[in-house]
């Protein structure tokens, strides 16, 4: 084989996507996962919370080509007319309808094995996958390593209901979420946070997404770019009325407020913990593991890499392993979306096709 997807989320479906259309055939590719259907836990998280719209916009789907993008999927002429102002946000369901035919279209079931890895290992020419290879190219994308939990609370990204008061901790798009599905539900709801909320269209800056700010990104020092990647993690939701009226009118009434994070526990109230999820490449058993292992630069919480997504040390002209999805924040400062999976996708596939 030529080449091995640790992961089978989103990311690693974005990455077969864009090798079959390479050419690069199914045999040639083995993917490693947990779950065959790529859609199943950002589906039971997008459940849980009710979400029923994408951040992203048009082109934030896991198909190779970046045309037809979601926006043309839908086929109307408003959807359309948002996607030029960078107002279109795809549905949820058209969303998971498009992944689910990219699955079928692209032949992912016939590489995939069902098998969560522990250990990836560096050789001469390539990499073994659990003692299994050698694949002369790998990929990880093994997405995030856990929820960050409060003791007592249910957390927004499993299934829950609400009670009549609801205590939210958090402030960013899943506790912004959580705020209107209680409110709708007709609860009273305390948003408990640290600190203020930036309102963001998307989940970074959109400069970060384009070639120029990309190139200033990598031409920062570690320490900054370590700081820059900090400062982009603070929590955010999208600006607009529908966001703000629905806390605008429950504040009036009496019905939402916001208390400070010191206040976890609040008697009487159901406790919903929005805080996403756990973060750093010690969190994630095999990247701690082949860290350890090959004594891999990191930063900070950051595991270090090249522009392109590589891991500098374990990359030449024989052999690559890039990182893909949330630990590829080094290379892609919003690695963790759609766009940023495609990135390292992109950059995969050309080493792949560049030695065949």
């Amino acid at each position: 084989m030529r080449c091995a997807i640790v992961g089978s989320g989103l990311a690693g479906l974005a990455a077969y996507a864009t090798l079959r259309h390479a050419g690069v055939r199914p045999e040639e590719i083995a993917v490693f996962g947990t779950h065959p259907d790529p859609t199943s836990a950002w589906r039971e998280r997008a459940a849980s919370i009710r979400q029923q719209r994408m951040r992203s916009e048009s082109d934030g789907h896991v198909a190779a080509a970046g045309f037809p993008g979601l926006a043309v999927r839908e086929a109307t002429l408003a959807a359309l007319a948002r996607s030029v102002t960078n107002r279109y946000h795809p549905t949820v369901e058209l969303f998971l309808a498009h992944a689910d035919e990219v699955r079928q279209r692209t032949g992912w079931d016939a590489s995939f094995a069902e098998r969560r890895v522990a250990h990836v290992r560096a050789g001469a020419s390539g990499f073994t996958v659990d003692g299994e290879g050698t694949f002369p190219h790998v990929l990880i994308a093994t997405g995030h390593p856990g929820l960050v939990r409060v003791d007592g609370a249910v957390h927004a990204y499993e299934p829950h209901e609400y009670e009549s008061k609801v205590a939210i901790v958090g402030a960013g798009m899943a506790a912004a979420t959580e705020w209107r599905n209680a409110l709708a539900a007709g609860s009273e709801v305390v948003s408990v946070r640290r600190r203020e909320p930036l309102r963001r269209p998307l989940n970074v800056p959109r400069a970060y997404f384009s070639k120029r700010g990309l190139a200033g990104f990598h031409r920062l020092a570690p320490a900054q770019r370590a700081a820059v990647l900090h400062d982009l993690g603070r929590p955010s939701y999208p600006p607009g009325r529908e966001w703000d009226d629905p806390l605008r009118r429950a504040t009036a009434a009496s019905q939402f407020r916001v208390s400070d994070s010191s206040q976890t526990h609040l008697p009487g109230y159901q406790v919903i913990s929005a805080t996403g999820f756990r973060k750093g490449w010690r969190e994630d058993a095999l990247l701690a593991d082949l860290v350890s292992a090959h004594d891999l630069e990191t930063h900070d919480r950051f595991l270090v890499l090249a522009p392109d997504s590589t891991v500098p040390a374990l990359t030449d002209d024989r052999r690559t392993l890039s990182i893909a999805g949330v630990a590829g924040q080094w290379a892609f400062p919003a690695a963790d979306t759609i766009s940023g999976a495609k990135y390292a996708a992109r950059a995969f596939t050309r080493r792949v096709c560049r030695t065949r």
